[in-house]
C-alpha cells in the first residue's frame, strides 16, 4: 500500500485477522512461517502473560464504558486473548460487556464506531440478505448460533436502531465466555428496519437507516425472509432473537417456533430463570407448584412470558390448564386486567379476569390496583417486571404475608432505580419470612440473626447452557421440555439447607453452571424427540464441545 510517497508491504493476515492474531504470543517458528519476521518485538509471551497485561490495562480505564470500549478494541485485535480475559474475570466483566454498560455503548454506537462486527441487513434492501451472509464465507455446517436484534426495545433504553448490533455482539460474547460456544461459529446480525428515535434520525453521524421504523406487512415479510434465508444457509444454527419490541417478540416466537430452531431470551429465557427461582422457593415453602397463586405486576412480554412458564409448571405438577390459568392475575398500567378491556394484547387475554368475578373488588379511576388484587387474590408468588420503583409497598407486602406463611416475592425490574422493592425492606416487612430473588445484584443482609442472600435472576445463568445444549443435541427446535430442564438444572445448583439461602446460584462459575445446564438440555432434547444428535454420554459430549481460549499452533500455516 502507499502512505504518502512511501511504499510498505501489506500487513500479514495473521496480524489483522482477530481469529488468527496471537500478537507477541507467536513463537519464533510461527513468525518465520507466517512472514512476521521483524514485525513484532523480540519477546514471546504466553497467553497467560498477555492476559495479565491486558487485564492491567483494562483496570486502568476510568469508567465501565471505557472498559467496554477497551475490550471491544481487544476483541477486534485478538479474539482468543479477549475471551481469555473475559472468561477469567467473567463475574466482574459481565456487567461491562453486557447489561448495564452495553446500553451506554449502544447509545454512543454511531459516534464511537470503529469497525464493523457482524452482518447488517437492511429492510430497504431485503434481496441482499443471501449476498450479505455469503461475505462471511461460511458453509452450511459452519455456524452454530446467530443472534439478531431489530433493537426496538434495547434493555431499559428503548429503540436505538442500528446500534443494537452491540446487543447481538455482547450476547454472543457471553455465550462463548460462559458456555464455550466457538466464536468462529457464531454470527451477530442487525435487522435494520429504521428507528423512531428522533435524535437518531436527526443525527448526521447516525449509521443506520434514516427513516421511521417500518411495521406491518413489510416488516413481517422481512422477518420471514430472514428466517428462511438464515435457516437455509445455516441449517444447524440456533436463531436467537433479542430485544424485539413487545408487539413483535412474542408474536414472532409463537408464529415460527415450531418451524425453526429459534429462541427468544426476553420471553423464554426470562421466564425460565424466574421459574428456576420459583422451583427453588417451592422446595422451601412446601406448597406444591400446582397450588401456587401468582400475581404479576407489569404484564408485558417478559411478565406474561414468566406467567406462561409458571402456569405450565403448575400443569406438569398436576393442575389442569384451566385451573392453573385461573391461579394467575395480571396487573398493568390499567390495573387488574379484565376481559372487557379494549387495549389488551393477544398474549394477555388468556389471563384476563371475567369482570363479574371481580365486580365487588375495590377500584378507583385507574382500575383495580395492585394492593386490592393482592388482598383478594391471596397470592403465594408476587412477581414484578414493571420498572415502577417502590411499587411493592409495605402495605402490599404485609397484606401478602398475612395470608402466606412463606411468600415468594420476586422484584425483577432493573436497574436499581426501577426495582419494585428492595430486599432489605421485604425481609423486614415480612419478619424474615419472604423468599426473595431480584433482577439486580444485592449484598447479603443480616436480619434476626440470619444472613439472607439474594439470587439475581440473571438470564446469563441460563441461556448460555441452553444454547450449548441445543447445539450439542442438534435439536430441531427449542421445546418447553428443554426450557424446563434448563430451569431445573439452574435451581439444582443452590443449597437450600441453610436459612436465608439464595434461590439462584451466583454467576461466580458460569462455565461449570452452563455445562450442567447444557447436559440437562441435551437429555431433554433426546427425550422430546427433537435431537439430531443423541450422545450416549451427554455430559462428556457437552465438555468436548466447549471451546477454550488458547492458542493453536500456526507453524507451517500460510500468512
Amino acid at each position: 500500500m502507499t502512505v504518502g510517497d512511501r511504499h510498505t508491504p501489506s500487513t500479514p493476515r495473521a496480524l489483522t485477522d482477530p481469529l488468527l492474531n496471537h500478537g507477541v504470543g507467536f513463537t519464533e517458528a510461527e513468525r518465520e512461517a507466517l512472514g512476521l519476521t521483524g514485525r513484532l518485538p523480540a519477546a514471546v509471551l504466553t497467553l497467560d502473560q498477555q492476559a495479565e497485561r491486558a487485564y492491567r490495562q483494562l483496570q486502568a480505564q476510568g469508567t465501565d464504558l471505557s472498559k467496554n470500549v477497551y475490550l471491544e478494541q481487544l476483541h477486534d485485535r485478538n479474539e482468543i486473548l479477549y475471551f481469555k480475559v473475559l472468561k477469567d474475570h467473567l463475574p466482574e466483566l459481565l456487567p461491562v460487556v453486557y447489561d448495564p454498560t452495553v446500553g451506554e455503548a449502544i447509545e454512543q454506537y454511531s459516534h464511537e464506531y470503529r469497525q464493523p462486527r457482524g452482518v447488517f441487513l437492511s429492510i430497504a434492501r431485503p434481496d441482499d440478505m443471501e449476498k450479505a451472509f455469503a461475505t462471511l464465507e461460511l458453509g452450511p455446517q459452519d455456524v452454530d448460533l446467530i443472534v439478531c436484534s431489530d433493537a426496538e426495545q434495547i434493555l431499559g433504553i428503548g429503540d436505538w436502531g442500528v446500534g443494537g448490533i452491540r446487543i447481538s455482539v455482547g450476547k454472543l460474547a457471553v455465550y462463548t465466555a460462559a458456555a464455550g460456544i466457538d466464536p468462529s461459529r457464531v454470527v451477530a446480525v442487525s435487522l435494520d428496519v429504521g428507528t423512531d428515535r428522533e435524535s437518531l434520525l436527526k443525527d448526521p453521524l447516525y449509521l443506520g437507516n434514516r427513516f421511521p421504523r417500518v411495521r406491518g406487512a413489510e416488516y413481517d415479510a422481512f422477518i420471514d425472509k430472514y428466517l428462511r434465508t438464515a435457516s437455509s444457509l445455516f441449517p444447524d444454527a440456533l436463531l436467537h432473537f433479542e430485544d424485539f419490541g413487545p408487539g413483535n417478540a412474542r408474536r414472532i416466537l409463537e408464529k415460527y417456533r415450531e418451524r425453526y430452531r429459534i429462541f427468544n431470551d426476553d420471553v423464554q429465557g426470562t421466564g425460565a430463570i424466574a421459574l428456576a427461582a420459583v422451583l427453588a422457593a417451592v422446595k422451601v415453602s412446601g406448597v406444591p407448584m400446582r397450588d401456587q397463586r401468582l400475581v404479576v405486576f407489569g404484564s408485558g412480554t417478559a411478565g406474561v412470558g414468566i406467567a406462561d412458564q409458571l402456569r405450565d409448571a403448575m400443569v406438569r405438577d398436576g393442575a389442569s390448564k384451566q385451573k392453573a390459568t385461573a391461579q394467575i392475575w395480571l396487573v398493568d398500567k390499567q390495573g387488574l386486567l379484565t376481559s372487557d378491556m379494549t387495549d389488551l394484547r393477544d398474549f394477555q387475554r388468556p389471563y384476563a379476569r371475567d369482570p363479574g368475578e371481580v365486580a365487588d373488588w375495590a377500584a378507583d379511576g385507574n382500575g383495580i390496583r395492585l394492593l386490592d388484587t393482592v388482598r383478594r387474590a391471596k397470592p403465594t408468588i408476587l412477581l414484578g417486571t414493571s420498572t415502577v420503583p417502590g411499587a411493592f409497598t409495605q402495605d402490599v407486602i404485609e397484606t401478602m404475608a398475612a395470608d402466606t406463611e412463606r411468600p415468594i416475592i420476586l422484584p425483577l425490574s432493573n436497574p436499581t432505580s426501577r426495582i419494585e422493592a428492595m430486599p432489605a425492606d421485604v425481609i423486614a416487612w415480612t419478619k424474615g419470612k419472604a423468599l426473595v430473588a431480584t433482577g439486580i445484584p444485592v449484598d447479603p443482609l443480616e436480619y434476626g440473626g440470619v444472613t439472607y442472600r439474594f439470587g439475581q435472576a440473571n438470564n446469563a445463568l441460563l441461556y448460555p447452557g441452553l444454547g450449548l445444549g441445543t447445539v450439542v443435541a442438534n435439536a430441531s427446535r427449542v421445546t418447553d421440555g428443554m426450557l424446563l430442564a434448563a430451569a431445573e438444572a439452574v435451581a439444582a445448583q443452590v443449597d437450600l439447607s441453610q436459612p436465608g439461602a439464595a434461590l439462584l446460584p451466583p454467576v461466580d462459575d458460569l462455565w461449570e453452571s452452563s455445562a450442567a445446564t447444557a447436559t440437562a438440555v441435551v437429555r431433554a432434547a433426546v427425550g422430546d424427540g427433537v435431537a439430531g444428535n443423541r450422545p450416549s454420554d451427554p455430559a462428556r459430549a457437552v465438555r468436548e464441545r466447549m471451546w477454550q481460549p488458547r492458542y493453536r499452533s500456526k507453524e507451517g500455516a500460510a500468512a
